[in-house]
């Protein structure tokens, strides 16, 4: 499996731990706000394989608690399992991010015992999530199976949607509070731009609309929060 991007060290990436960031390539989604594109279409090659991060990591033992993996969509490598259990056995916590399409890629994480914190991202109301995915349509079953797999799992875990104000409106957290309903946490976590997202002149709701949308999402999930706003 190749690594795509490391962040030797964050306190954001892995709630409550100091984590380095594994970036993998690859995505099922083409989502018009990402801001990791260049894993999404390839574009970005490989920074290192695995003899060369687990070096890195046997260096950090001491100094870091956890290994956070996103992407891209890390659920689509199969040597993920094997990666997250090599990681445990050095004596590191681990962070999986997903989209979520891959319900069977997550009962064998948990069923082998190998994440400790799981966030997924749940994009928009089911009318649009396609569009929001950046695709035509999207089938919303593995979706909906992978919000029950993480609920059930008993792992710590996150759910957070990405909110644009091209594509989200307040009616649209009624359905995505349907979807998570009784769920521990849920973060909206306002689109900030950056070079790297592939379609231009999206923005941030504005704080009125963003705390609008958490006062509807709490009708649903216990704890709501706004994350990346001063």
């Amino acid at each position: 499996m190749k690594i795509h991007g490391l962040q030797k060290m964050t306190l954001l990436d892995f709630p409550g731990h100091v984590a380095c960031t594994v970036f993998l390539g690859g995505c099922d989604f083409r989502c018009p706000f990402c801001h990791n594109f260049e894993l999404v279409d390839g574009t970005a090659e490989p920074l290192m394989d695995e003899g060369e991060f687990f070096s890195f990591l046997e260096k950090r033992r001491g100094l870091l608690d956890g290994v956070a993996v996103t992407g891209g969509e890390p659920c689509l490598h199969p040597g993920l399992p094997d990666f997250f259990a090599r990681v445990r056995d050095l004596g590191f916590m681990t962070k999986l991010d997903t989209n979520g399409f891959h319900p069977e890629a997550l009962r064998t994480l948990f069923g082998r015992g190998l994440v400790d914190y799981v966030a997924m991202d749940i994009k928009n109301s089911p009318e649009k999530y396609a569009a929001t995915c950046g695709l035509e349509s999207v089938e919303l079953s593995p979706i909906r199976e992978s919000i029950s797999v993480i609920m059930e799992s008993g792992v710590d875990y996150e759910f957070r949607t990405t909110v644009i104000d091209e594509f989200h409106e307040a009616s649209d957290f009624d359905a995505v509070g349907e979807m998570i309903r009784g769920a521990k946490k849920y973060f909206i976590q306002p689109f900030a731009d950056r070079d790297s997202v592939p379609f231009g002149n999206l923005h941030a709701p504005s704080r009125e609309k963003l705390a609008e949308f958490e006062a509807t999402a709490k009708k649903y999930v216990g704890f709501v929060s706004i994350r990346g706003i001063d």
